[in-house]
């Protein structure tokens, strides 16, 4: 008697199906970026809190930590938005490495002539990103382990702002990284549009423009705090 035959086959799932695609790992890029672009947005605006004083910044510092409650218990919502905030990043990081690997591996011979890019912007989404990903480090252990911030004192928000910016190095990371962001923006928010079927003749005008004014405002918003410390603005 033929013995019988255990296996099962087992049919990959619907996401399995589609991050295996190049679309869906396109999709889960685009996806990802609108997350961490309306994380910016937030950021950038509570970052500007601190041109009214060291006592609205670290009140609004403090609120941050009480957001949910009664419902959720204290830094539940902080430590719930860096939950998303890491997937996000994650999810972005990993299609965008597999996707160049994917796109390097179609291509096994060099192009006798080089093809022309759009834009100095799609030239550097790559080192850009790995840029604003080692940013990302430094930005936590400066700001919020405080490891790397020698003037830091817990639970002085604003003071430690003003530490951080008062260094030439300080000043030099934050500036370089938030250009990097700029750009990535600029042509990441436009990419994200075509991806998710927003993207059409009529509008690509409508969307360049958005994606040229999103980028410009982030970057102003986030490099004016630095440069109003450094000025003597923010003290």
């Amino acid at each position: 008697m033929a013995a019988l035959d255990t296996r099962t086959d087992r049919r990959p799932s619907f996401v399995g199906l589609l991050w295996g695609s190049t679309v869906g790992k396109k999709t889960a890029m685009a996806v990802s970026g609108i997350v961490m672009l309306l994380y910016l947005v937030v950021h950038m605006l509570g970052n500007l809190k601190i041109f009214f004083g060291a006592a609205d910044f670290d009140a609004y510092a403090a609120w941050l930590r009480t957001i949910g409650e009664p419902f959720l218990h204290h830094e539940w919502f902080l430590w719930i938005a860096r939950v998303v905030l890491v997937a996000a990043v994650v999810t972005h990081a990993v299609a965008a490495f597999q996707l160049s690997r994917r796109d390097i591996a179609a291509r096994p011979v060099k192009y006798a002539h080089k093809r022309r890019r759009a834009s100095y912007a799609t030239r550097t989404m790559r080192w850009g990103g790995v840029i604003l990903g080692l940013f990302i480090v430094w930005h936590i252990l400066d700001l919020t382990t405080l490891t790397v911030n020698p003037h830091a004192a817990a639970g002085h928000p604003y003071a430690n702002v003003v530490a951080t910016f008062s260094t030439w190095y300080g000043d030099v990371i934050y500036i370089a990284a938030m250009l990097a962001l700029g750009l990535h923006v600029r042509h990441g928010f436009w990419s994200a549009a075509q991806t998710l079927g927003a993207g059409s003749a009529a509008r690509d005008r409508v969307l360049k423009t958005t994606a040229d004014a999103l980028a410009l405002l982030l970057t102003a918003g986030f490099v004016s705090v630095p440069v109003a410390v450094m000025t003597g603005l923010v003290s």
